[in-house]
């Protein structure tokens, strides 16, 4: 994977090229912007505040404290003005939400300050990218369509670059759909690219009555993001991914993977079952390389097991003799009360076996069915023609 440095800052040391210097100066407006625009076009349940807190923490570092203070103030004009075009303004998580982005314009407002005072404009470019990465990736509920939910972004040590790790999941007319993927760079490009293939996905999830042509969807988005990229992005760009679904009615999950680590099914009694997928596929955003119908494989599911989804910045984990970490060979045969648990034990595994030296970020995703006893939502999926 690419590594993309940002060098200098605003005033005393200005980014050596004009693409850079061009995007730096556009980026906290045209956040701004792009959440008013998400939150208009979507229901009223969805949110565009993440986006309205990522645009003055970015301006914080790159900016004068003046052009800091108008992104901070247009950020909280526009989370307030959403609010009263949706009628939402007197709604107790509107004014968490309002207040939650003002808070942060202040803190803006104080980085601002520290890095001037310090001398320098800029601050790391990790710093940065990790802020607008947590902003544009929210940690999804622990509770969704009667699943236990459970997600971690481990970043890598301080000195390595932030990666383009993303997942998302979310309740459909078609049942729980989620994706886990990589984007290919590191950096605020790949933040960017994140934004991108997330939104693409929030809005196929919803619309599109299979997985596949939520994957056909998601191939396009990126098709149009390298069109509009100028350069190496433009002809390299591509995204893994493995997007799944779990019906409300049917104890199974479909799975569409395309170039993405393989996903793992943990049953109660601790047997574990790798999903590897019938037929290879390329990474989105490569469809100029190879066309064919992607075709989604389906596995049960039953009560009590555990769906674990994870990028490579896992399996490509080492020690100090170079072995990579294998995650079938260390969960093989053991139990986990649940998925949050059993994130913590992985983690804290692959930590050992790094000695906490891991060179790639890795995102995780692990969705849980209650076993029998426990409550679990069934909802009605709608009969699709020629669906799979």
């Amino acid at each position: 994977m690419a590594r993309a440095v940002v060098r200098g800052g605003y005033g005393g040391g200005v980014p050596p090229y004009p693409g850079a210097r061009r995007f730096l100066r556009a980026l906290p407006p045209l956040i701004i912007v792009g959440g008013v625009v998400f939150d208009v076009s979507t229901p009223a349940t969805y949110t565009a505040s993440p986006m309205f807190v990522a645009a003055p923490l970015i301006a914080a570092p790159f900016f004068p404290t003046r052009t800091t203070l108008i992104t901070g103030i247009a950020a909280v004009l526009a989370s307030v003005g959403l609010h009263f075009y949706n009628g939402t303004s007197d709604q107790i998580p509107s004014l968490t939400e309002t207040l939650t982005v003002t808070t942060v314009a202040v803190l803006a407002l104080l980085v601002n300050r520290v890095v001037l005072r310090s001398g320098e404009r800029l601050a790391s470019a990790r710093v940065i990218a990790e802020t607008a990465q947590k902003a544009v990736l929210p940690a999804p509920a622990e509770r969704i369509g009667g699943l236990q939910i459970a997600a971690r972004y481990e970043a890598a040590q301080a000195d390595a670059f932030i990666g383009g790790d993303l997942f998302a999941v979310q309740d459909t007319p078609y049942g729980v759909r989620l994706v886990v993927g990589d984007v290919r760079g590191k950096g605020l490009e790949a933040v960017e690219a994140v934004a991108v293939v997330i939104g693409a996905f929030r809005e196929a999830a919803e619309q599109e009555p299979t997985l596949e042509r939520v994957a056909a969807r998601l191939e396009r988005a990126l098709a149009r993001e390298g069109t509009r990229r100028a350069g190496l992005d433009a002809f390299e760009g591509f995204t893994t991914a493995v997007l799944a679904e779990i019906p409300g009615g049917d104890r199974v999950v479909r799975v569409v993977n395309r170039g993405h680590p393989e996903p793992m099914l943990l049953h109660a009694d601790g047997a574990l079952r790798v999903l590897r997928p019938s037929e290879a596929a390329l990474p989105l955003g490569m469809g100029e390389l190879a066309a064919w119908p992607d075709r989604a494989d389906v596995t049960p599911y039953p009560q009590g097991a555990t769906l674990l989804f994870y990028t490579d910045g896992l399996s490509e984990a080492r020690d100090a003799e170079g072995v990579f970490y294998d995650p079938a060979e260390r969960l093989g045969g053991r139990i986990f009360p649940g998925p949050e648990e059993l994130l913590d034990a992985l983690v804290a595994d692959v930590r050992r076996h790094t000695d906490g030296g891991t060179t790639d970020d890795m995102a995780l995703l692990a969705v849980g069915r209650p076993a029998a006893g426990q409550p679990e939502r069934r909802r009605t999926m709608p009969v699709v023609p020629g669906g799979p």
